[in-house]
């Protein structure tokens, strides 16, 4: 099975060097000191939502193709906002998922929730990228980095004031959780070889600090998961594909709450 996760690693880092010869990092540096950028926390949204629901704008997949092509990121995040997610995730890698940190600046601009940026993060060029777009969240994948850059990058966030979603997906990436790490994601899809299993994340569940806030990500489809998910100590849910798939993203997110948090 091909390791799609290597690859994308090294086409991203090739793109990073490109963005910099670009736009340098000191010129971003003087931008942000120029501009005030209002943050939401993406841990107290989980921990005060009655579903948890990160919706997410994804336009394709490396395992699925195309799931909405001419998605307009304006209209999906709005709507998202409006069926009440908690949160939105945008994706800004364009040659796998079709996402741009242009699709990152007009979902800032056009909700009041929390905006994250998920995205293959590699270098700290991206996450003052993510800070100056307005992120109030970055997403660090364990797999793709190392620990010493997991600390690195997530300090850097905190004092960029942004929340870190550290994104697990085995056992032997649990030591890369420090105390600064307060929400913690569980991906059900193995990013080498994009099989999705949702026991995953309960399987895990066992070996997370109680102290964070968890988050399920990959897969979930069914509102019972969701039910059973958040039993064994679950906050959030990141969902994109079973949502923009379906044409109607809005609708079925506004279903899939109202079957979650139904008595």
């Amino acid at each position: 099975m091909k390791d799609v996760l290597s690859e994308i690693v090294a086409n991203k880092k090739v793109e990073v060097a490109l963005q910099k010869e670009q736009l340098p990092l000191s010129k971003i540096e003087e931008q942000l000191q120029n501009i005030d950028i209002k943050a939401f926390s993406l841990k107290d949204a989980l921990l005060n939502s009655k579903s948890g629901i990160i919706s997410e704008f994804k336009r394709k997949s490396p395992s699925k193709g195309w799931l909405h092509q001419n998605a307009n990121i304006e209209s999906i995040t709005k709507s998202y906002e409006a069926a009440g997610a908690s949160a939105i995730s945008v994706l800004t890698d364009d040659k796998y998922f079709g996402g741009t940190l242009t699709d990152l600046k007009k979902a800032v601009n056009n909700v009041g929730v929390p905006v994250m940026r998920k995205e293959f993060i590699v270098d700290e060029y991206q996450i003052f990228e993510a800070k100056l777009s307005g992120a109030s969240a970055i997403l660090l994948i364990a797999a793709a980095i190392t620990k010493e850059e997991s600390l690195r990058f997530t300090k850097l966030a905190n004092q960029l004031k942004m929340d870190v979603l550290l994104e697990l997906h085995d056992e032997s990436e649990t030591d890369y959780i420090t105390p600064l790490n307060s929400v913690i994601g569980i991906n059900n899809r193995n990013l080498g070889s994009f099989v999705t299993d949702l026991q995953k994340s309960f399987h895990m569940a066992k070996l997370l600090p109680q102290d964070a806030v968890w988050v399920s990500e990959s897969g979930i489809s069914d509102a019972n998961i969701v039910r059973e998910l958040r039993d064994v100590g679950y906050k959030g849910f990141l969902i994109g594909e079973y949502f923009m798939k379906s044409g109607n993203p809005e609708g079925n997110l506004k279903r899939f709450i109202q079957q979650i948090v139904a008595p």
